[in-house]
């Protein structure tokens, strides 16, 4: 079977060749011809078109031609469904559909610019779909923590963030998942939207519900609490200034780091450090 699109692929008529021979016909031959040239070609080569205007495999509404093959071959694989709203937020630029979709795009972007011939484009653009499949078959829940301060993050989440033995109070799903992306976010900017959306849980509700799991805090009292729970234990060690600390732990600049460390323990910085490396 033949497949024919325009030149120069980037997402969609990379994504779709890769899902046509991942799950529709691995023997497959993908043409890219210039855009005027698509229809012409297709009834001379005897190829389906897709990805252009005014052909089968194409766009619908908010949906990409992506989720077109998705839909028309019924494909059920869970990850390949995963993967749907990434390739859909990277090819219509709408990045708030997935967390990925704006690096996806980057890739692409980057690798459409690098490489010139569109046949050995597509053969690195089935590189990139194999290795983002594998991500969204057996990666998703997995952690990056290969950073220098990881052993740090962690003891803040066994000693902090961990629920503690023999505690009666039964916690839901959501507040053990939402304690895990603190723990490996807690140098980053998160906030209850974004979270809300990864959990699926309308953020109103956790806003409500948030305190009654997270020691009767605020989201916003909770993570400023862990923030200078965690740069308190980076101070135990002379190896990181008081600036690579404030960055460490997620604030936007030192003057913010000190006004709130200081509105935390009743001492600024410098002079907290003072005390606890004279121990």
């Amino acid at each position: 079977m033949k497949w024919i699109t325009r030149e120069r692929p980037k997402i969609d008529r990379i994504a779709c060749p890769w899902l046509i021979k991942r799950f529709i016909d691995e023997k497959a031959e993908i043409l890219y011809v210039p855009f005027d040239q698509v229809l012409k070609q297709s009834k001379k080569l005897d190829a389906i078109p897709f990805d252009i205007p005014d052909v089968e495999f194409t766009h619908y509404g908010k949906e990409c031609t992506f989720d077109y093959f998705i839909r028309k071959y019924k494909i059920k694989d869970k990850a390949v469904l995963a993967i749907a709203p990434i390739v859909r937020g990277a090819d219509t630029d709408h990045h708030e559909l997935a967390a990925q979709s704006n690096g996806l795009w980057a890739i692409s972007a980057g690798l459409s610019y690098n490489v010139k011939d569109d046949q050995e484009l597509l053969l690195q653009g089935m590189v990139l779909y194999d290795a983002l499949y594998s991500w969204a078959k057996y990666l998703q829940k997995v952690k990056h923590t290969e950073q220098p301060f990881e052993n740090l993050l962690l003891d803040v989440f066994n000693k902090y963030l961990r629920e503690k033995p023999g505690s009666k109070k039964k916690i839901p799903g959501w507040a053990q998942e939402l304690k895990e992306i603190i723990q490996d976010h807690i140098d980053t900017n998160l906030s209850l939207r974004e979270i809300s959306k990864n959990l699926s849980i309308n953020p109103s509700y956790l806003s409500r519900e948030f305190s009654k799991y997270f020691d009767d805090l605020s989201f916003g009292e909770y993570i400023r609490k862990h923030r200078i729970e965690k740069a308190t234990e980076l101070m135990q060690s002379s190896s990181y200034s008081l600036t690579e600390i404030a960055y460490l732990t997620g604030f936007s600049d030192q003057s913010h780091f000190t006004r709130i460390f200081k509105k935390h323990t009743g001492k600024n910085p410098s002079s907290y450090r003072k005390t606890v490396l004279k121990k």
